[in-house]
């Protein structure tokens, strides 16, 4: 008899239904995870909203959702339900975080592709994406993946902090990107007489907030560390976690960098906002040949001639997503290792960038109807 579950399926723009759907049996090298907690991305909002659709055909063209549901939700925590028949290092039982990217390493292919061979896991040749890509996410009952793709939970620290491991990864892999970055400024101490003394950030919103953290207490950076972000209690947390923030909603953005840096402005800009806006500010922010890094996604409703005063900077500009990081011997991935670790030893803070909580699927349209522009909005996480 086939297994049935629950999952909320968006079947057009901004449209939710709650289906009966079969369960994913766990091949031989796969578990099966009963979910617990997902926390709510940013790429959620984006692809709820129709702003972008990640769900493509073999030509690149977006499959509608009336034709292909989707069931999103990829910062997943759960609990192993079932074992396939070869996996012996995952037991029912085990709470674990999931890497929601199926790759050469996760199917056991050979010859493993060029991306996965450097660590570039989230480049594979043959890349596909639970909850982004078409195949189904965490909002639903279970999730069934490779096994390798399961990191246990070692400490105490709850579901919803441990759905955020992802997140995480994601922003240790920029970081790292940042550091290997050859431009004309770098992060790493002693290697050229050009050290990134300014670094920006464009938003203060999850992504940005846990950069910050990244930034001080895993990089090391010590120099300026300015945050540009119009609400308040997102700010407050930038500085607690160690920023100097700027309203850019109340003065002019520019002239406060130049005043801040001494009219040097800064060497490193990281747009984490999503907003198309932000382009329009980067020009007066940042030293000729400085490093901008492309984090966000959205960038809705602006005209792509706003890049051309970036472009006469000659800035060095990287584009990174997802958190590759490359894979353990047994083949499990190492960035949602390190990252889970970070928020099972509270070196990251997660806790604080969790404002929402949401007790079933029933309560997502809600979750995705405007919540998220709440003044006091930072984090929504569905705990099941």
């Amino acid at each position: 008899m086939t297994r049935t579950m629950q999952a909320a399926l968006l079947t057009d723009v901004a449209q939710f239904e709650i289906r009966v759907v079969p369960v994913v049996d766990p091949k031989p090298s796969e578990v099966l995870v009963r979910v617990t907690a997902v926390g709510l991305c940013g790429t959620d909002i984006q692809i709820v909203a129709g702003n972008v659709n990640y769900n493509r055909d073999e030509f690149g063209q977006p499959r509608s959702l009336r034709d292909h549901p989707q069931i999103l939700g990829h910062e997943i925590c759960g609990v192993v339900a079932e074992a396939g028949s070869s996996v012996r290092d995952s037991m029912p039982g085990d709470r674990v975080v999931i890497d929601q990217g199926r790759t050469c390493i996760s199917e056991a292919m050979a010859p493993v592709c060029e991306y996965c061979v450097t660590g570039d896991s989230h480049q594979c040749e043959h890349y596909a994406e639970h909850g982004l890509t078409g195949l189904p996410g965490g909002f639903a009952e279970y999730v069934t993946v490779p096994a390798v793709n399961s990191v246990r939970v070692e400490g105490e620290v709850s579901d919803e902090l441990a759905a955020l491991t992802e997140p995480l990864g994601c922003v240790l892999h920029a970081s790292e990107v940042l550091l290997r970055t050859k431009g004309r400024y770098t992060l790493e101490r002693g290697v050229n007489n050009r050290p990134v003394r300014t670094i920006v950030i464009c938003g203060a919103g999850p992504a940005g907030l846990l950069m910050v953290q990244v930034l001080r207490r895993v990089v090391g950076f010590d120099g300026l560390l300015i945050v540009s972000e119009p609400n308040a209690k997102k700010r407050a947390l930038a500085e607690h976690f160690g920023a100097t923030t700027i309203d850019p909603s109340s003065v002019e953005l520019a002239q406060v960098v130049a005043e801040l840096t001494e009219g040097r402005r800064a060497e490193m800009l990281i747009e984490s906002s999503g907003a198309g806006s932000a382009f329009r500010t980067i020009p007066g922010l940042v030293r000729k040949q400085a490093t901008i890094l492309l984090y966000g996604h959205g960038h809705g409703g602006e005209d792509l001639s706003l890049l051309n005063p970036v472009q006469f900077l000659e800035p060095t500009l990287v584009a990174t997503t997802g958190a590759s990081g490359g894979h353990d011997a047994h083949g499990r991935p190492l960035v949602y290792q390190r990252a889970l670790r970070l928020i099972e030893d509270a070196v990251v803070d997660v806790a604080s960038l969790i404002t929402h909580r949401y007790s079933s699927l029933n309560a997502l349209p809600s979750a995705f109807a405007g919540e998220h522009r709440h003044p006091d909005y930072v984090k929504g996480v569905v705990l099941l």
